[in-house]
C-alpha cells in the first residue's frame, strides 16, 4: 500500500511539472531605441532611448514552438531636429509565435503587436491612439528561468494624423520565469 502511495505521489508531482512546463509566466524589462520611419522631407528625425517593462506568457504547443503572449509599458517615440521630442508612451500586446532552433534554448519569435496610446508630450501633431506592428527578433533562454531578447517592431500603421511616419524601435531585454 506504501509503494502505490508514493508511486501515486510521483505520478502527480511528474504531471504537475509537466503541466508547468507547458505554460509558464514571467516579466521581462530592457531598452528602447525608437525613431520614426517615413515623414517629409527636410526633416531630421532622431533615435530616442526609452524603455519597456511588462509581463510575459509562453505557452508551449508543440516541442519546439510555443506562443509567447506579452503585455508591455513601452516608451517610443523621436526626437524632431527643430520641432522637439515626440515621446509617446504605450500599453503593448505582442503575440509571437516562438520557434526553437535549439530546444529550450535559442528561439526565434514572430508576430504582431497591438499598441494602445496612453501618454504623450504635448506637441504640433495629432496622434492617433492605436498602433499597429510586426515584430520580429531572438530569444536566447539563459537558465530555466533567466532570458535574454532582442527585438525590431517595425510600425504598420501611422503613428499620427497629420505627419506619414510610423515608429520603429530596437529592444533590449532581461527576463525571468517563475
Amino acid at each position: 500500500m506504501k509503494k502505490l502511495i508514493v508511486a501515486a505521489i510521483l505520478i502527480i508531482a511528474g504531471v504537475t511539472n509537466a503541466d508547468a512546463q507547458l505554460l509558464k509566466f514571467g516579466i521581462k524589462g530592457g531598452v528602447n531605441f525608437a525613431n520614426f520611419n517615413g515623414g517629409a522631407d527636410g526633416i531630421d528625425y532622431s533615435s530616442r532611448t526609452g524603455f519597456h517593462a511588462g509581463a510575459v506568457a509562453e505557452i508551449k504547443l508543440f516541442q519546439n514552438f510555443s506562443l509567447q503572449p506579452e503585455l508591455m509599458y513601452t516608451s517610443q517615440g523621436a526626437d524632431v531636429k527643430g520641432i522637439g521630442d515626440f515621446n509617446l508612451d504605450y500599453v503593448s500586446v505582442p503575440v509571437l509565435a516562438k520557434f526553437y532552433l535549439i530546444s529550450e534554448k535559442l528561439s526565434v519569435e514572430v508576430g504582431p503587436q497591438f499598441s494602445f496610446l496612453v501618454d504623450e508630450a504635448e506637441e504640433a501633431f495629432d496622434n492617433k491612439s492605436f498602433d499597429f506592428a510586426a515584430a520580429g527578433g531572438l530569444g536566447l533562454n539563459i537558465t530555466d528561468n533567466f532570458f535574454a531578447q532582442a527585438r525590431y517592431t517595425i510600425g504598420l500603421s501611422e503613428v499620427s494624423k497629420d505627419a506619414e511616419v510610423k515608429n520603429a524601435v530596437f529592444q533590449l531585454s532581461l527576463g525571468y520565469f517563475f
